[in-house]
């Protein structure tokens, strides 16, 4: 019990800089965890989010733009579809589903999304899901104005079944750019989690219609979420459109085109991952440097120890252990840094986009780490051990007068 003693009185009575230290730990293992976790579970859950759809055609232009606005409802439309191309791309026999999309609303900053009511009879959003109205609630009627608002939408503009609203102009929301009609919720989508949660929807002839819309597209549609009979229809009319066209836009596949959105930013994810090591190594060096520093005061003491019959591996051996157990601390400190930096960028991503990200979802680096900064800290003690291993007994407790 002499070596744990030792750790413990010397850990207690330099419990300022142990504690100072700890925390520059955990942050840089929360920190660590948090950029791996978020990189991981985004792009998972980014992929997984395709809200059961193959494909998206839309005007001509970025197929990633055409996908962020119709799917994630992010970004603008680069543009519209006429009625007769919807119709075509509807009838055409590779095609399973074609679902409308009209867009150009809001309610305080909530898209306002015009749609067929097959999005909701006929789609599964993900294999063996499809949307569920919470009781009490029915589908909007075709023509009708009403509304069926998404779960997070519903909670954050405490909106509820029998209230009205009146939409705003625009994908911004500008308080002199009402709409003069009035629509009723119908009921709420029960949670999805994905960015369906976060939409308002209503009948596609509600969008078209609306005063202040163009009249002349009073029948065009912003895109058209499109489900195939098999893959090789995706290449068939990814060469109708795309490479023999120059009108349309035909976003296929999906989940490659959202892979390739993360492959762009991927240069952020290295960035925050080489803050996180930098912090590590920070944190690492003022392990050394508190222990260290703390040698002089420290040296008579372990010459006592070495007097009462201490082996030098005993007192190197003991430096080394506190230095891993300053990490060990830091490190059990660092989940607290992680699920709170975690809840807070899941709730940021959740708002913008619709996407759940689960926090408590398992992954390697959530042991990896923690034990690399253990190591880490027990390798920034070897320095101030071997200082500790070198103390001259004699030398030291001589009297001094």
């Amino acid at each position: 019990m002499t070596l744990p003693l030792i750790i413990y009185r010397s850990l207690r009575q330099h419990a300022l800089s142990t504690l100072v230290t700890a925390g520059s730990i955990a942050l840089a293992a929360g920190l660590l965890m948090v950029v791996w976790m978020v990189k991981e579970q985004s792009q998972k859950a980014f992929l997984d989010t395709s809200t059961g759809f193959d494909a998206v055609l839309g005007a001509r232009g970025s197929k990633l733009q055409i996908v962020l606005n119709s799917i994630f409802h992010l970004e603008a439309s680069p543009g519209n579809v006429a009625a007769a191309d919807f119709e075509q791309i509807r009838k055409h026999p590779a095609v399973k589903t074609a679902i409308p999309l009209a867009l150009g609303d809001n309610y305080f900053g909530y898209r306002i999304v015009g749609t067929a009511e097959e999005l909701f009879t006929t789609v599964e959003y993900s294999p063996g899901k499809r949307y569920v109205l919470e009781a009490g609630g029915r589908l909007f009627g075709a023509g009708q104005r009403e509304a069926v608002i998404g779960s997070f939408a519903a909670a954050r503009l405490k909106l509820k079944v029998g209230d009205t609203f009146q939409p705003y102009h625009g994908l911004a929301f500008d308080p002199k750019a009402q709409h003069e009609e009035v629509y009723t919720i119908t009921a709420v989508l029960a949670p999805t989690n994905t960015p369906a949660d976060k939409v308002i929807w209503i009948p596609i002839t509600g969008i078209q219609t609306m005063k202040g819309h163009d009249p002349r597209m009073a029948t065009d549609v912003s895109a058209v979420l499109i489900q195939l009979r098999s893959p090789t229809a995706g290449f068939m009319l990814d060469m109708m459109y795309n490479k023999q066209g120059n009108r349309l836009t035909f976003a296929y596949p999906v989940a490659a085109i959202i892979a390739d959105l993360f492959g762009k930013i991927g240069w952020f994810d290295r960035v925050l991952a080489l803050v996180a090591y930098l912090v590590a190594l920070v944190a690492a060096g003022s392990v050394l440097a508190s222990i260290y520093a703390s040698m002089s005061a420290r040296q008579r003491d372990l010459a006592i120890l070495r007097a009462l019959g201490a082996r030098r591996r005993t007192v190197f051996g003991a430096v080394v252990a506190e230095a891993a157990v300053i990490g060990a601390l830091g490190a059990v400190l660092g989940f607290a840094v992680y699920f709170g930096l975690l809840a807070g960028v899941a709730s940021v991503i959740r708002t913008q986009t619709g996407v759940a990200i689960d926090i408590v979802a398992g992954h390697a680096i959530l042991w990896i780490a923690p034990l690399a900064m253990i190591g880490l800290c027990a390798l920034g003690g070897v320095v101030p051990a071997l200082k500790a291993y070198r103390v001259p007994v004699a030398e030291t407790l001589a009297p001094t007068s």
